[in-house]
Formats: C-alpha cells, sequence, structure tokens
C-alpha cells in the first residue's frame, strides 16, 4: 500500500503544485473583485456536477464491482460491465448538457441570488459558465478509465490527469492580454484543460489494454444493481455539493471578494487533504474491495488500520498548522498583485476554519471504504445526508446569527466533517464491520506528538523569520520559509524518535494488525 500511496500521493502532490501556481496566478491577475468572483462561481458548475456524477459516485457505485470482477478472473464480463455502465453515463450526461446549457441564466440565479442585484456580474457569470460547463462530459470518460486502472493497481495515470486543466489555465491566463477579459481566459482554460485531461487518460489506458465502447445502453441485472448502488451514492455526493452551494449563497450576500477568499482558504487546505488524505482513499477502497471478494477479512481490516494510521499522522500536522499560522500562510503565498494583504487575511479566517476539520475530512473517505467495499452505499449516504444538514444549519447560525462571515462558513464545514466520520464509525463499530488493531492504538500518541511539534516549530519560525526579516517584499515569505523549516525539524524528529510505532514503521507492513 505505502508504495501506490507514494505513486498517488506523488502525481497528485505534483497537481497540488501546479494548482498552487494556477491559484497564485488567478490571484495576481484577477485579484479580488467582480471578475474573480463571477469565474469562481462559473467554476463550480463543472465541479458541482463532476461531484455528483463523477468520481464522488463512479467510485464507490463502480469501482468495487469492477474490481471483484476482475479479482475474481472474469475480465470480459468486466469489460461488458464497464462499456455498459459508459454507456448510460453518457446518455445522462448528455442530457445534462444540453439542459445546463439552456437553463444557465435560472441556475446562476439561483446559485449566486446575491448577483442578482448586479446585472454585468450576473450576466459575466452566465457566459462563464457556458463555457465552463462542457468539461463536465469530457471528465466523464476520465473518471470511469481511472476507476478502471485504479482497480487494476495501476494508480499514477489517474493521479496526474488533473495537472492538464492546471496547467491549461495557467498557459490561457497568460494569454489573457488576448482575451476579452481575464476571467474569459480562465473559462477557456478549463475547456481546454478537459480535452487535454481526454487524451492523456486514453493514452495511459490504452497502454494497459482498457478502452470504452459506446453502444445503445442495454438493461441487465448487473446495471440495475449498479443503478441501485449509484442512487444510494448520488443522495451522498448531491448532499456533499449542497453544502458548497450553500456556501456560495452565502458568500454572495457577503462584501464584494468574500467568495474568492473562500475558494483560496479551501485551495489551501485541500493541498493536504487531496496528496494525503484522498490518495489513501484512492488506494485502500480497490484494496479492501478484492480482499473481500476473496474472502480476506484480515487482510482487508490490516489495510484500513494502516490507511487511518497515515492519514492522521500526514494530516494532523496541517490541522494545527493552520490553525496557529493562517494568516502568515496567506499573506505570503497570495498577497501579490491585484490580490492585497487584506484580502489575504480575509482568507486566513476561513483557512483556520478549515483547519479544525481537516483530520475528519481525511478520514471519512477510510472509513466509509468499510461499507462501499462491501457494496453497500446506502449507509455512507445517510450519513452524509445528516452531516450535511448539520453542516447547513450551523452555517446559518454561524453567519447570519453571530455574523462570523466567512470564518461561519468555513467552521460549518468542518465540524459537519467531524459529524459525519463519528457517525460512520459508529455504525461500523456496533455492525462489527471495523476493526481498530492495537498497532494503531499505540500509533496515537506519537500522532498526537508529532502534530503538536510541527505546529510549536511552525510558529516559533513565524517569530524567527518576523525578526530576522525586516518589513518588506520578503517579510512574509521569510516567515512562512522559517515556519516550514522549523515545523518540519520539529515533525520529523519525532517521527524518528517513535519510527517503531509510528505508521511508516510497523503499521506500514502487510502483517494483519
Amino acid at each position: 500500500m505505502f508504495a501506490r500511496l507514494l505513486s498517488v500521493g506523488g502525481f497528485t502532490l505534483l497537481s497540488r503544485i501546479t494548482g498552487f501556481a494556477r491559484d497564485m496566478l488567478m490571484a495576481w491577475i484577477l485579484g479580488k473583485g467582480i471578475l474573480s468572483d463571477a469565474f469562481i462561481v462559473a467554476f463550480l458548475f463543472p465541479n458541482y456536477f463532476r461531484a455528483i456524477f463523477g468520481e464522488g459516485t463512479i467510485n464507490p457505485a463502480f469501482l468495487p464491482r469492477y474490481a471483484a470482477l476482475r479479482a475474481k478472473g472474469e475480465h470480459n464480463a468486466a469489460t461488458v460491465f464497464g462499456d455498459r455502465v459508459f454507456s448510460w453515463q453518457m446518455l445522462a450526461q448528455l442530457v445534462i448538457l444540453i439542459a445546463g446549457m439552456i437553463a444557465m441564466p435560472w441556475i446562476v440565479r439561483v446559485l449566486a441570488p446575491g448577483f442578482a442585484g448586479n446585472p454585468t456580474e450576473l450576466a459575466l457569470t452566465v457566459h462563464l459558465a457556458r463555457i465552463t460547463f462542457p468539461y463536465l462530459i469530457l471528465t466523464l470518460v476520465v473518471v470511469q478509465l481511472s476507476a478502471m486502472l485504479n482497480a487494476i493497481d495501476r494508480f499514477w495515470a489517474a493521479a496526474a490527469w488533473s495537472n492538464f486543466l492546471n496547467l491549461a489555465m495557467i498557459a490561457t491566463l497568460l494569454a489573457s492580454p488576448w482575451f476579452p477579459n481575464a476571467a474569459e481566459a480562465a473559462a477557456w482554460g478549463v475547456l481546454l484543460g478537459g480535452v487535454a485531461q481526454l487524451g492523456f487518460i486514453l493514452w495511459a489506458a490504452a497502454r494497459e489494454g482498457l478502452s470504452l465502447r459506446v453502444s445503445w445502453p442495454r438493461w441487465s441485472p448487473e446495471i440495475r444493481e449498479f443503478f441501485v448502488a449509484l442512487g444510494a451514492v448520488t443522495i451522498g455526493a448531491a448532499s456533499v455539493v449542497i453544502a458548497p452551494f450553500i456556501d456560495t449563497v452565502l458568500a454572495s450576500f457577503l462584501a464584494t471578494g468574500s467568495r474568492t477568499a473562500l475558494y483560496y482558504a479551501d485551495r489551501i487546505n485541500q493541498l493536504p487533504l487531496g496528496v494525503l488524505g484522498i490518495a489513501l482513499g484512492t488506494v485502500l477502497l480497490p484494496e479492501m474491495s478484492s480482499r473481500l471478494a476473496l474472502n480476506d477479512r484480515a487482510g482487508s481490516d490490516s489495510a484500513q488500520n494502516r490507511a487511518a494510521a497515515l492519514s492522521l499522522f500526514l494530516t494532523l500536522p496541517f490541522a494545527v498548522v493552520f490553525v496557529l499560522i493562517p494568516d502568515t500562510i496567506m499573506r505570503a503565498i497570495f498577497a501579490h498583485g491585484a490580490f492585497d494583504k487584506n484580502a489575504a487575511e480575509l482568507a486566513a479566517l476561513g483557512l483556520a476554519a478549515y483547519g479544525v476539520g481537516l483530520p475528519a475530512m481525511a478520514l471519512v473517505r477510510i472509513v466509509a471504504s468499510t461499507f462501499y467495499a462491501r457494496h453497500d452505499t446506502m449507509t455512507p449516504a445517510r450519513v452524509t445526508v445528516t452531516a450535511i444538514a448539520v453542516n447547513i444549519a450551523l452555517k446559518i447560525v454561524f453567519v447570519w446569527g453571530f455574523h462570523l462571515g466567512i470564518f461561519g462558513i468555513a467552521l460549518g464545514t468542518a465540524i459537519g466533517a467531524w459529524v459525519n466520520v463519528g457517525t460512520l464509525l459508529f455504525l461500523a463499530r456496533k455492525r462489527d464491520l471495523l476493526q481498530v488493531s492495537d498497532g494503531f492504538k499505540r500509533a496515537l500518541f506519537p500522532i498526537l506528538l508529532a502534530a503538536i511539534a510541527a505546529g510549536a516549530g511552525a510558529w516559533f519560525g513565524t517569530q524567527m523569520g518576523a525578526f530576522l526579516v525586516q518589513q518588506g517584499r520578503w517579510h512574509e515569505v521569510a516567515m512562512l520559509a522559517f515556519a516550514i523549516v522549523l515545523g518540519g525539524i520539529a515533525y520529523l524528529t519525532i517521527a524518528f524518535l517513535f519510527r517503531n510505532t509510528l505508521p511508516l514503521g510497523r503499521l506500514t507492513r502487510a502483517a494483519a494488525p
């Protein structure tokens, strides 16, 4: 598992690096205003629908069944199953694409009702959304082929394809003087990125002998089972989308630039979540599905315990750092060009709140795999709906009741994540589907100690950087650099001292718990 995690995490890290470059360029060129708010809302459309119909549903509903067929040696049956699922998916996506393009003005009014008071901003958002929306259907092929590659333990391509979106947007942003405005340049970058991603994944799949063929959709018992699972997962995925939808609605009523600040805070939060947390979930699900298909419960439990321990070890330090020094992080990375320090400090409020929920956000996919690997998609869906209801209620109270602004929006997300993972853990333990190993329990203390050490080192690093480099162009960058160095040294010191009990030691071996 660890080698596969390095493969997924490495390419995902590369994606996050190119994503950082993209976001820094966006902040520099778009700044905090109408152009940035309009583009970010338009960019949400393909992301929202992809969350509902892409990885959020294909992986839990399709991958365990496809992986189980492959594990049993039924390769032809797996190929037929994949083609039939794809044919139904393509038909549905074409309907969604046509309906979405026609109804875009009304969709934007629902998604960002606060824009209705500014006809220019509303019209610009509709125009940009119509450019970005076709990205969704392009990623349909990419997402399913990625799931098929993951099922045969070929993880690198599925982790690498997201880089092409970032690179395409960087290219069009740099070419923004040749577009009507920078926001339109970014929107065309999204569509160009989808084309590049499609070409890449088709090439990677062909190397492994995988492909997808479209035919007139046919019904079968396997497709019926898939759609039952898909329906349950879609409910959960749609619920997950509702939360950021509420974020956009609430932020549209706040001061101009609030949605932009929230976006950049989430982008920083997504760095450890995407590189470490999601990578672990990506590797874990096909492994658990294959092992359970072969009646290897001990191996499945061992894989899950290692993944959970690694998740906490790798993400908890980021959570502590995000809570302690969010201002330094946001000012050093984004406070350049049109994105000023006031905007960075606003985004820092969101980052601190997101940090509270980061470990839970990483653990959700690992705990949910307990059910998905057993073809139970309904339980995680029900839990997600409950967690999102709590999430939304808290956001409304925090924003309109306590006037906490984007801090309240992000805090509602964080608490909702803890409700989600806590409920899943309770149900999994109650049904005897999840076993906590002694090795995992032994690792908890050094994991917490490493996180505290990283946070303390980062805080002292900011103080040292502020003392050694006076106010000026490199002041904030020096503070962050010293924070990274001292925090990293403290973290690695604890990791070395407790190397025999931390998940990079015995928990990474294949022995059963």
